[in-house]
């Protein structure tokens, strides 16, 4: 008799933690932030400050050309290529869902010059104030709460300008996206 109320206790038990298990997996599931969808162009706030980089270079007698930005995945695997599988210079070591332009946080710019040509000539100084185009287009780009790809310690990308909201690529591929106070605090 003694062996059945010691076997009853030890089911009744086991089917508590059950059902105790079963609540908490149906807790987290229920309660599980879906990831965001992928975006389809820039983030409206790398957008309108992409725009005052513009703006704000042309009053210095600069013209800045953006000469990419929203990347969908499979555009990025196509660049991803060239150099490898792709006849060209490597320009990229991020597969499609690897870099920030995937997540609508990254444009590239080049400078134009008088005569409409396009360069990305680091040295050129085309409103003849002694200081390179670039580094006040980069200067101000930083004032603007962009992140310059010149200053990263590998693989300098210097036409790269991003805004990562103080999310990790990781963030970024595992759903998550700037919050809309993190938009509007940056923005200020």
């Amino acid at each position: 008799m003694e062996r059945i109320l010691a076997l009853k206790k030890r089911m009744a038990s086991l089917a508590f933690i059950i059902s105790l298990i079963v609540a908490v997996i149906f807790y987290v599931q229920s309660n599980k932030q879906k990831p965001a969808p992928m975006p389809t162009g820039l983030n409206p706030i790398v957008k309108e400050r992409t725009q005052q980089l513009i703006q704000q270079a042309a009053k210095k007698g600069i013209t800045v050309v953006i000469t990419d930005g929203f990347r969908s995945a499979a555009e990025q695997d196509r660049l991803y290529q060239q150099g490898r599988t792709v006849s060209g210079k490597i320009v990229t070591n991020a597969k499609g869902g690897q870099s920030y332009h995937n997540y609508g946080l990254a444009v590239d710019f080049a400078l134009k010059t008088p005569s409409g040509k396009i360069i990305w000539d680091m040295h050129y100084d085309g409103n003849k104030n002694g200081i390179p185009d670039w580094d006040e287009v980069v200067a101000i780009a930083k004032k603007l709460g962009f992140k310059w790809g010149g200053d990263w310690p590998r693989f300098k990308d210097y036409p790269h300008l991003q805004m990562d909201f103080g999310l990790t690529l990781a963030d970024l591929q595992h759903g998550k996206r700037p919050k809309e106070s993190a938009i509007t605090a940056d923005s200020k």
